[in-house]
């Protein structure tokens, strides 16, 4: 279970990577590109994955 953990973790910083980079207009050719609402959400998301990875991935103690 804790792999499905650091998978979910690594997709969403990689769609937070996405949307931060789509929202301050870096990436191009989507609805979402130049709207902030996503350089704000897209942070967030990949906090979240990281949290999601960390958890994912650290050692059990026994």
């Amino acid at each position: 279970m804790r792999w499905v953990w650091a998978g979910i973790g690594i997709l969403l910083v990689l769609s937070g990577l996405v949307w931060t980079l789509q929202g301050l207009d870096v990436l191009g050719g989507s609805a979402m590109s130049g709207d902030r609402t996503w350089a704000v959400v897209g942070p967030i998301t990949a906090v979240v994955g990281l949290a999601l990875t960390w958890f994912g991935l650290r050692k059990r103690g026994s």
